[in-house]
């Protein structure tokens, strides 16, 4: 008897790629909707594909999913991003895996990305395996803020049948979220005791555009390939600079604190001589 599959689907805000994900892993034994109490039409379109749909306050990706993973009804589960569709090779190498079983306890899948309605070939995108298929009480996600990715207890293996990603669709589109991934971003390194030098303000971005640009043949993705480059250089400066911010103000806030200490001492003492008068 095959395994039984839990797609966890997170969403906030997302009537205009819902449907489209959820008709792409209608198969499953149980789709589980997480949302962060949207205000459009998402809750109404996922309703019409499964009852297990739940609200919960949105704080991270990572946070998010976490929540769901102790839920999850399933032998296996599957982590499908609203933007996301599987595909009917992916859909039936998972279908595979869960008919005759496997030694791993947890599978990477190959993502293949739209990027402004092309689909992007280069840049290092074509070699994303983010690991998204695990069996239940195996995996969870590392408490980052960005960029989150499942560890699993156990072994991994690799699935090269891939999934869509329909990432941003216009410059906007980008932007709306650039501040708060770069935001996150910072606060991530911050937590771990990272500064912004030099190199990583200056040279790290240049790095980053010259390894997707020209290592990883960005620029045989045309003005996609080169607009990508650029706004993901960008964002390794922004990344920084805002770790940059964030001790600077730290350091201020400690300053103000050790001079409204050393102001009340000084009161303290004031106050002593003239007792003693």
């Amino acid at each position: 008897m095959p395994e039984g599959l839990t797609v966890i689907v997170p969403t906030f805000n997302e009537e205009d790629n819902i449907r489209g994900c959820l008709e792409s892993v209608a198969w499953a034994d149980d789709i589980f909707v997480v949302d962060s109490y949207s205000t459009d039409r998402t809750l109404e379109i996922a309703r019409e594909f499964t009852d297990h749909v739940v609200q919960h306050e949105y704080v991270n990706p990572a946070a998010q999913k976490n929540w769901a993973i102790p839920q999850a009804k399933g032998d296996w589960l599957l982590a499908v991003d609203a933007d996301e569709r599987v595909t009917p090779e992916l859909r039936a190498r998972i279908q595979g895996v869960l008919e005759r079983g496997t030694e791993f306890d947890g599978f990477r899948i190959r993502r293949m990305t739209v990027f402004f309605g092309k689909l992007i070939r280069h840049c290092g995108w074509h070699r994303d395996y983010p690991l998204r298929l695990w069996r239940n009480g195996k995996g969870r996600y590392a408490d980052v803020s960005v960029h989150e990715h499942v560890l699993v207890d156990g072994r991994v293996g690799t699935i090269r049948e891939h999934f869509l990603h329909d990432t941003y669709r216009s410059l906007d589109h980008y932007l709306e979220k650039f501040g708060r991934y770069t935001t996150w971003s910072a606060q991530d390194l911050h937590r771990r005791g990272k500064r912004a030098t030099w190199g990583s303000l200056t040279l790290r971005p240049l790095w980053r555009f010259f390894r997707m640009f020209v290592l990883r043949h960005g620029f045989l993705d045309g003005k996609h390939g080169l607009i990508l480059c650029r706004l993901a250089a960008y964002s390794v400066f922004m990344k920084y600079a805002k770790l940059w911010d964030l001790r600077r103000r730290e350091a201020q806030s400690q300053a103000e604190v050790r001079l409204a200490a050393a102001e009340a001492d000084k009161a303290r003492e004031a106050v002593e001589r003239m007792a003693e008068r």
